[in-house]
């Protein structure tokens, strides 16, 4: 059965990081997956010069509190951040950013200001600045320094994939997706003519995303956060845990994708966890 993320609110921002705590962190030359880990709460790195072109990834890592901002599936910025305390987890999955809002207030926790939204759920699930203890402490949200959830909201755009998980992955270079149809004729065959539902007027408007279940067999089409199609597909090979795909660049070559691991077993590079 297809798993439903369970959705928490955001809780009120309390206080911002203060100045002296929100700071670029110097590099000192290293690259940044390098030197992410020894960040302290409120410390950002911002490098986007570095990788001019590409699409957008963010990853939140539940486990070391991190969040990574990469470009054409390199880095470009890392940042301490804070998730949902005990009771209100950050739910883990992939998401594409709803909506944007440099001045936001909560609707929930006493107009509660969250500078820099950017909406990952319409049930409360958002980017924005706010306090950073050092641990998951929000109502579900992932706040983030001030000055660095400002250089994130310019660097986005609406549509563009967020990937929150609690393992240590980072995107790499990928063929196509394996959603392919059986090469058996009688496979091909009921998927030709296998039920389906499509129902665009539910969501007249908004991002659309597509999510593939290996275990369910069945793709659902998603608009503006509120499904409106589904059917079924084979999939191809074997996949342990759940994987998020962005399209790099379609030209005359074909498509390029960037994978990311979202659960299971990684193979390969690891996040050192800060002390």
């Amino acid at each position: 059965m297809m798993k439903r993320f369970a959705l928490a609110l955001c809780g009120p921002m309390a206080l911002l990081a203060s100045a002296a705590a929100a700071q670029q962190f110097d590099l000192k030359g290293r690259p940044i997956l390098e030197a992410a880990p020894e960040l302290k709460p409120g410390q950002y790195i911002w490098a986007p010069a570095s990788v001019p072109e590409g699409p957008g990834l963010v990853l939140v890592n539940l486990d070391t509190q991190r969040l990574v901002a990469f470009r054409n599936g390199l880095p470009i910025g890392a940042s301490t951040v804070s998730t949902g305390a005990q009771g209100h987890e950050t739910p883990t999955g992939v998401f594409t950013i709803l909506q944007k809002q440099q001045e936001h207030y909560s609707s929930t926790y006493n107009n509660a200001p969250m500078p820099n939204m950017q909406r990952l759920t319409w049930q409360g699930i958002a980017l924005h600045a706010g306090n950073l203890p050092g641990y998951p402490a929000s109502h579900g949200c992932i706040r983030l320094p001030h000055q660095f959830s400002a250089l994130l909201y310019g660097a986005t755009n609406l549509g563009m994939t967020v990937v929150i998980t609690s393992i240590p992955a980072v995107p790499q270079m990928s063929g196509s997706p394996a959603m392919l149809a059986a090469n058996l004729a009688t496979d091909s065959q009921s998927l030709r003519n296998a039920a389906y539902e499509w129902h665009p007027e539910r969501s007249t408007d908004g991002i659309v995303s597509i999510v593939v279940s290996a275990a369910d067999q069945r793709a659902i089409v998603m608009r503006g956060g509120v499904e409106i199609g589904s059917a079924p597909v084979r999939v191809g090979g074997r996949l342990d845990g759940a994987v998020a795909y962005v399209l790099r660049a379609w030209d005359e070559k074909g498509k390029s994708w960037l994978k990311l691991q979202v659960s299971g077993p990684v193979m390969g590079w690891r996040w050192r966890r800060a002390n």
